[in-house]
């Protein structure tokens, strides 16, 4: 099986906060948790779990398929059988909120909730704000009627995490494949909305 050291060495150690390897690490255990739960594949579940973002170096967008591809080379080259490699791109692939195919596998629904997860509650709060410090967004925005999701490669400096909170974050709960997953979600999501309320009577001075 993967290692944890060997997936480690596949990172960039200078990531981004917010998909830097510790997420990767959180993603590890969500999943597994999960996949315990719903009776999925651990093997297959864990692979893609620990090799799910190692397309991120060549930029976020199209990172899922990059992931998937070297994914399979990586595990055919350790003598992983076919099979086994399909299910692991698959579940990579089909990981992401914005893009990529719908996971078809229980597998690959498992890994797209603990990486869903990890975007919500209070680690999504804090990932959502580091990432967009990342970017120079600033701390907060207004966000106007009908404000629909930018296409990826835009200027991110005015979708700030706020935005992102409206046209993501706060859809994610019922976009939930597991029974497990989506039990998760609950709690995390009710914190996530009570926080954005919170900050936007803070920033009005009703607060």
């Amino acid at each position: 099986m993967i290692s944890i050291d060997f997936a480690r060495s596949l990172y960039h150690a200078d990531a981004d906060s917010a998909h830097d390897f510790d997420h990767v690490l959180r993603v590890v255990h969500l999943a597994d948790r999960i996949a315990q739960a719903e009776g999925a594949d651990r093997d297959i579940v864990q692979a893609a779990a620990l090799l799910h973002d190692i397309g991120l170096d060549e930029g976020r967008v199209g990172h899922e398929t990059s992931a998937a591809i070297r994914a399979k080379e990586i595990l055919n080259a350790q003598d992983y059988d076919e099979t086994f490699c399909n299910a692991v791109a698959h579940a990579i692939e089909s990981h992401r909120f914005r893009a990529g195919p719908t996971p078809q596998t229980l597998e690959a629904q498992v890994l797209f909730d603990a990486d869903k997860l990890d975007a919500i509650g209070a680690i999504g709060v804090a990932r959502a704000f580091a990432f967009g410090a990342h970017r120079g967004q600033r701390l907060w925005g207004d966000v106007p009627p009908g404000y629909v999701d930018q296409p990826e490669g835009t200027d991110p400096r005015e979708h700030t995490a706020v935005h992102e909170f409206h046209v993501k974050l706060s859809k994610i709960k019922d976009r939930m494949f597991t029974p497990t997953g989506k039990h998760l979600a609950e709690e995390r999501h009710a914190f996530m909305v009570a926080y954005y309320e919170q900050l936007d009577r803070e920033v009005r001075g009703e607060k």
